[in-house]
């Protein structure tokens, strides 16, 4: 194949191979009806991203949406996402590689879990920190406003307004160059470097969340990250959390807990602890899929000699009790089910 080919043909040829390409990028997926679901781009196990493996109602084959942040694309973006390329020539690169000996799709192929490259962060990953660094304070915004009908007080750096961010409103929408207002909340490692940014649509006439498809939306790389909101010196304990409205209605009732918001129940059974941590309270949300993540940071937690303890609140989520019990409630609550637990907490 010519190395001259355009990027669109490219694409194209990747969606007439999409199931091949899902099998041998995304293996921890499995095949439902015409998606190929995982958990999200880093190839995780999960069902939050859906890739199309043939045209259907006049979508293309190789769309794919996770509709957990809000991204979607093409293959070709899904590949560099996947690969963590810094140019897009070496995921152009890898995609003529993989067409180059690619199998009939309905054929599977020995599928590879390793080995694939990783040149570090990626295009996202890089406008992400360009985003979260635009971004001005919190306090007297319109995501403020958000947070305090949420009633949520608990704030921090790791979060950030701006007036005017880039919106396209679904994976059709012919005009890309929409803007609106949102709440930034930035994505890092346990090295402090930001991965991604979370963003938060906002419509300015409600102070809720703006009226779209997929208002919360991530751009970079969530996978084993977290926003983190610290109370101040390293600590031993941390509750790690879902969503950042419900992570954040528990630091509202414990501000002295360090804090880390996963944003989905995929990326919060993917965590990955920080260094020096001996206690792990899992935030999680009173359903299933909580459930589910809730059980498999545990695992992993256990096999690094972390202890652990679940936090489930009574109804929906952490943000449903705070606003219906009140904040003093919460903490009474909270603290009643940590002390049951059995696990001590160590003083700052």
């Amino acid at each position: 194949m010519s190395a001259r080919r355009s990027i669109a043909d490219l694409s194209a040829d990747l969606a007439d191979r999409a199931e091949s390409f899902c099998r041998q990028y995304f293996p921890e997926g499995r095949k439902q009806g015409n998606y190929w679901q995982v958990g999200d781009t880093s190839g995780a196990k999960g069902q939050s991203l859906a890739i199309r493996l043939q045209a259907q109602d006049g979508r293309k084959a190789g769309s794919w949406q996770d509709f957990a942040t809000g991204e979607y694309g093409d293959l070709i973006d899904l590949l560099q996402e996947r690969l963590g390329s810094v140019t897009l020539k070496e995921t152009l690169s890898e995609a003529r590689s993989f067409l180059g000996a690619a199998p009939c799709p309905s054929v599977p192929h020995d599928t590879r879990k390793d080995g694939l490259p990783n040149a570090g962060p990626s295009k996202r990953t890089a406008r992400a920190r360009k985003l979260f660094a635009a971004g001005k304070p919190v306090l007297g915004s319109l995501a403020a406003t958000y947070l305090q009908g949420r009633s949520i007080t608990r704030l921090g750096p790791a979060l950030r307004y701006h007036p005017r961010v880039f919106l396209r409103q679904g994976e059709d929408d012919p005009d890309p160059l929409q803007r609106a207002p949102a709440l930034l909340a930035k994505i890092t490692d346990n090295r402090g470097q930001i991965t991604g940014c979370a963003r938060f649509y906002l419509g300015p006439s409600t102070g809720g969340l703006a009226a779209i498809e997929s208002p919360k939306r991530i751009l970079g790389q969530l996978h084993g990250h977290a926003i983190r909101f610290w109370s101040g010196s390293p600590r031993t304990d941390l509750i790690v959390g879902e969503g950042l409205e419900n992570s954040l209605s528990v630091g509202t009732a414990l501000p002295e807990f360090d804090l880390a918001s996963c944003l989905t129940a995929t990326h919060l059974g993917l965590f990955i602890p920080p260094p020096g941590i001996k206690r792990i309270w899992i935030a999680r949300d009173n359903d299933q899929a909580g459930h589910e993540a809730s059980k498999r940071l545990r695992k992993h937690l256990e096999s690094l000699g972390i202890a652990c303890g679940d936090l489930v609140p009574t109804m929906g989520d952490f943000n449903d009790d705070l606003r219906a019990f009140g904040k003093d409630a919460l903490r009474r609550s909270l603290l009643e089910v940590i002390k049951a637990q059995g696990l001590e907490i160590e003083d700052g």
